[in-house]
């Protein structure tokens, strides 16, 4: 079964696989975006917000409700390990969470955007913190990573 409406928690081991799964449109709390390392903390915020902890740490794992314990180091081997307990990744058509904070992407008018915001692009704006995005080089290096696994 695949599964695309869960919420994930990661540890703090895992900042780079945040990114991914907020651009995969997953609803995804880091925790050191919410200042937190301790154990207890962590749990308690999986729980609290019914989120699934990902997490590279057996111990942690053990004492979640809901956890998906990873083994690997590297983004692509996480990526792959996700995939194989029935987490779908990919890309879609309109992103709808900021890879930074996890807030809400909403459209905005080209002639909103910042400077740095090419012309030819389709621009979104966080609704949070306020980052400019848009499909770029970094969409495109993503879509290459989720395309080899």
């Amino acid at each position: 079964m695949i599964v695309t409406e869960r919420r994930f928690l990661l540890d703090v081991m895992l900042g780079k696989l945040a990114t991914f799964l907020r651009m995969c449109d997953y609803d995804t709390a880091y925790a050191l975006d919410r200042e937190l390392e301790a154990d207890g903390p962590i749990l308690q915020l999986a729980a609290t917000e019914n989120r699934t902890l990902l997490t590279r740490d057996e111990q942690l794992a053990a004492q979640a409700t809901d956890a998906v314990l990873l083994t690997e180091r590297g983004i692509e081997g996480q990526l792959k390990e996700l995939q194989a307990v029935g987490i779908a990744l990919s890309l879609s058509a309109r992103p709808r969470r900021c890879s930074n904070c996890n807030g809400e992407l909403e459209s905005a008018d080209a002639d909103e955007a910042p400077a740095h915001v090419p012309d030819d692009a389709e621009p979104y704006r966080c609704r949070d913190c306020g980052q400019w995005f848009w499909k770029g080089s970094h969409w495109d290096a993503v879509r290459e990573t989720l395309s080899t696994l």
